[in-house]
């Protein structure tokens, strides 16, 4: 069958300025990151459409999308196309009653910290596990977890709402 609702989330991190990447790790971040929030869609939406009855896709995005950095330059590239992408294709489904939710988390208490890979320059590799366990500790602190933004899911695809910062920082910036 076709679900009424699809919810893509990828993504993986990376840290580190763009001078610092390799290519190939750049190019691994966009194609998760982007590349499977982009084959989530082209599985489902235009079941959806075919059936004629509405339905809605969610893809996660995050506020990096908009929050600029420079040492996290493949993460915020691969949102930003993900918030981009997402905008294009409800002008897209809309004329067929298929709604489209950005999420754009902002400091959620999740494993991302813990897996994201860091690119730095070799006299900065061994601040690393310090910086990470900083961060983590930060992220927990912070107390808001998936399910929080689970509600907000929920909420933005009752009110066919189009981007949905969650947290109180995605708001900020």
């Amino acid at each position: 069958g076709v679900p009424d609702i699809v919810v893509n989330n990828a993504g993986i991190g990376m840290a580190g300025g763009f001078l610092d990447t390799p290519a190939e790790q750049f190019d691994r971040v966009l194609d998760v990151n982007l590349g499977g929030v982009v084959n989530g869609c082209r599985a489902f939406a235009r079941r959806l459409v075919d059936r004629g009855t509405g339905g809605h896709i969610v893809n996660v995005a995050s506020m990096a999308a908009y929050a600029p950095m420079g040492s996290m330059s493949a993460y915020c590239t691969s949102k930003a196309a993900v918030y981009m992408f997402s905008d294009c294709l409800r002008a897209e489904l809309d004329a067929a009653g298929v709604g489209l939710t950005t999420i754009c988390p902002g400091v959620i208490n999740t494993n991302i910290v813990s897996t994201t890979a860091f690119h730095v320059p070799e006299g900065r590799r061994t601040k690393v596990p310090g910086r990470r366990a900083q961060v983590e500790k930060m992220f927990a602190a912070r107390n808001y977890g998936p399910d929080k933004v689970a509600t907000a899911i929920l909420a933005a695809v009752r009110k066919n709402t189009p981007i949905r910062p969650v947290s109180p920082e995605a708001y900020l910036v």
